[in-house]
């Protein structure tokens, strides 16, 4: 999203581009995506996201308007708005539609786009980018000069020992629902440039998802992700809730991650099935029966006729399902009597007591990460050293890094806005050192 973006707007201005994609196809994890959207204004943003770089955040919602332009201006549909999660507002687009209409207008002002090509290392002079070495499909080495390179190779999620080192030890275990060929290039070469890299403990966008079950086929991104999981109970494999639900799944995803095992027991009765599991998600989107779907995957779950039966729960599910019995009822009480939870929770402060219950076993799975290469509202890399930016690179998408903290309010949105930045910076003009 963010490097065709980019490179589209360059090249219908008149510049040279070429698009170096280590894929067989361009377009990234964002040909799984539907929505582009962000909050509707700064204030919003600073609310769900405190700890984001606020000029970053700012650019974004600033940003939002002219980059859904951008893609009307293409001839790609953007739907009338919607709510998105409560907080946001966006658009549905047909992602594949707006890719591939970039893809072949690069081509049609006779700019390159080389897929299944590997970049192996920046081009530098005197501490300057000046373009890329590429390994080309036959093996043979080509040297690419150019005065700005941008690093858009959707972050490090794909890479189990990045995910380590700077999500968290379990990450490194986690399911991905993203595509497969996001390992950290562009975290690497920024790096090797004496980028800057941040925030620490930033966490990464993704779901709940049925544990256990493959995500190895790209359709089950969506259908199998536990969006509900903001009406039901969560409990760990001690049989305690560990967080407010209600702020959100792509949270709550983060939150389970660091207790132990990174599975939990997503519990659910008969009101949110019938509101929330089989129900549109997202205004346009066609409501589906997820835990029907979930079962149906081969996910550890079950229907309870009544709040008895957890206590009858399987052993070697690994939860003690009399305490949980004993915490649904605990919170049913609570809630009735408009006294305070623990966790607490913000929102659908409803009893769970209709039955049946419904019960999914959940794990965290990561789509992608909000660590990366530092940049300033033009999508210029800064330096490690504080310098100011390094000269000549540029990073959008999930590359860059500073914009989300524990916190998210769109994907395509920052790729799409911090690529157009981008493609402006390099339409300026060339780069020099004093550049601030």
């Amino acid at each position: 999203m963010a490097g065709l973006s980019a490179a589209t707007r360059v090249a219908a201005e008149g510049g040279t581009v070429v698009v170096v994609e280590k894929a067989e196809r361009t377009g990234g994890s964002a040909r799984f995506a539907g929505f582009v959207w962000t909050t509707p204004t700064v204030e919003e943003m600073r609310r769900v996201n405190p700890d984001g770089d606020p000029g970053l955040a700012t650019a974004l919602v600033d940003g939002f308007a002219d980059g859904v332009a951008w893609i009307r201006s293409l001839g790609v549909e953007c739907r009338p708005p919607v709510p998105v999660l409560g907080f946001g507002r966006g658009h549905q687009v047909d992602t594949n539609h707006y890719l591939d209409t970039c893809e072949r207008l690069i081509r049609d002002r006779g700019q390159e786009v080389l897929t299944d090509t590997w970049t192996r290392a920046l081009v530098t002079d005197d501490g300057a980018v000046k373009g890329a070495e590429c390994v080309l499909p036959d093996g043979s080495v080509r040297r690419i000069e150019a005065a700005w390179t941008l690093l858009a190779t959707g972050g490090f999620q794909g890479d189990p020992g990045l995910r380590a080192e700077h999500v968290h030890p379990r990450a490194a275990h986690i399911g991905l629902r993203a595509n497969p060929h996001s390992r950290g290039d562009g975290l690497a070469l920024g790096r090797s440039a004496g980028a800057a890299f941040g925030k620490k403990d930033a966490g990464f966008y993704g779901h709940l998802m049925p544990a256990g079950v493959s995500l190895a086929d790209p359709a089950r991104f969506v259908d199998l992700a536990l969006y509900y999981s903001e009406h039901a109970l969560l409990f760990d494999t001690t049989g305690e809730r560990f967080v407010d639900e209600t702020v959100g799944d792509h949270l709550t995803a983060m939150a389970l991650l660091e207790r132990p095992e990174a599975r939990g027991l997503l519990v659910a009765d008969a009101r949110v099935h019938r509101e929330w599991i089989s129900a549109s998600y997202v205004e346009g989107i066609p409501g589906v029966d997820k835990f029907q779907l979930c079962h149906r995957a081969g996910a550890r779950s079950a229907v309870a006729d009544s709040l008895e039966d957890f206590a009858s729960m399987p052993e070697e599910w690994g939860y003690p399902g009399a305490t949980i019995r004993d915490r649904v009822e605990e919170f049913n009480a609570a809630v009735r009597a408009n006294a305070t939870t623990a966790p607490g929770r913000l929102l659908d402060r409803r009893p769970l007591d209709e039955p049946p219950f419904y019960v999914v076993e959940a794990a965290p799975a990561i789509t992608f990460t909000f660590g990366g290469l530092l940049i300033d509202t033009e999508a210029r890399v800064r330096s490690a050293g504080g310098a100011g930016p390094v000269p000549g690179l540029l990073a959008a998408g999930a590359d860059a890094g500073g914009l989300y903290r524990r916190a998210y309010a769109g994907g395509l949105a920052p790729a799409l806005v911090f690529g157009l930045a981008a493609a402006r910076t390099a339409l300026a003009g060339a780069p020099t050192t004093a550049a601030r």
